[in-house]
């Protein structure tokens, strides 16, 4: 993970975010992206100034963001001075979500980081909306989302959520191996079920491939019941056994694609305790010579 991408509105959200991400990599040669985008109202009446003291609008707007992106990176470099980092600021008149796209297209980003928003009481959902567009969006690469005031801790327990009835590529797995790796971490292996019971043919046959390409990387397996919705089962798994980080691959039919639905946004009320990794799914484009011939292994035993 070289190329990090860390989109940011200078708010301590997004501040607590860059910080977990400096101490995450902290041994890591990177060059951090912090993106800012902005899109400001533009006067369209002609009674209407499109002026502030001779200076238009969108050009006051690009300075201030400008200005403070420089601040940001002089925070970071006063408080970590790391050689192993560099940095890179983007200044974009645009849309989050479409931005953050174009900026892993053009870069080859490796992985974004952002924060998720604090809420509380009846406000309490998911994640920030820009968060769920965000993993929603991106599909070359993972998203790490920090949750709002989570401090740093090295993450030597990491959960991967799955149900076992998809057949995950190699590829698709790198990112969660070079963390447990990096980290020298335990990989435990959820699976919530409705009603306990035996896993079909099909998710067996997954799991032993699953462990397969966990290789040498301690992890356990867990079967838990859900409690009343995926997310909650996930959050009081994740509080029982100290996890330091949830896992888990955004496809049809996931667990991340059930969670982020908007429907059970708007009732749901999980809030990241900890760091979530969000894998897109790959498809045939992020898969090795190595993955293409464990896909045709599969397929010839079904």
């Amino acid at each position: 993970m070289q190329k990090i991408l860390i989109p940011t509105d200078f708010s301590e959200n997004a501040w607590n975010a860059i910080d977990y991400a400096m101490q995450l990599f902290r041994n890591r040669r990177c060059t951090f992206y912090l993106l800012n985008t902005y899109t400001p109202v533009i006067p369209s009446s002609r009674f209407m100034a499109k002026m502030i003291d001779g200076v238009r609008i969108v050009d006051a707007v690009r300075e201030n963001s400008e200005q403070n992106l420089n601040k940001t990176v002089k925070r970071i470099q006063s408080k970590y001075g790391n050689p192993n980092h560099s940095f890179e600021t983007i200044s974009s008149f645009n849309l989050l979500v479409e931005e953050v796209k174009d900026i892993v297209d053009t870069f080859g980003i490796h992985l974004v980081i952002t924060g998720t928003k604090g809420a509380s009481g009846a406000e309490e959902v998911f994640m920030g909306s820009n968060s769920v567009r965000i993993i929603k969006a991106v599909k070359k690469c993972p998203v790490l989302a920090i949750p709002y005031h989570f401090e740093y801790v090295t993450p030597s327990e990491i959960a991967f959520a799955t149900d076992f009835n998809r057949f995950y590529t190699s590829s698709e797995l790198s990112p969660l191996l070079e963390m447990a790796k990096m980290f020298n971490a335990t990989i435990r292996i959820v699976h919530v079920q409705y009603g306990i019971k035996a896993l079909t043919e099909l998710q067996q046959f997954n799991l032993n491939m699953l462990r397969r390409y966990l290789g040498n990387a301690e992890h356990f397996v867990h079967t838990v019941s859900e409690l009343n919705s995926v997310s909650h089962t996930l959050e009081t798994f994740s509080k029982e056994l100290g996890i330091h980080l949830l896992a888990m691959l955004n496809y049809q039919h996931s667990y991340m694609e059930k969670m982020t639905r908007e429907p059970i946004i708007k009732r749901t009320a999980f809030h990241t305790q900890i760091p979530l990794l969000v894998i897109p799914e790959l498809g045939m484009e992020g898969i090795s010579k190595g993955s293409v011939e464990e896909k045709q292994e599969v397929e010839s035993h079904n």
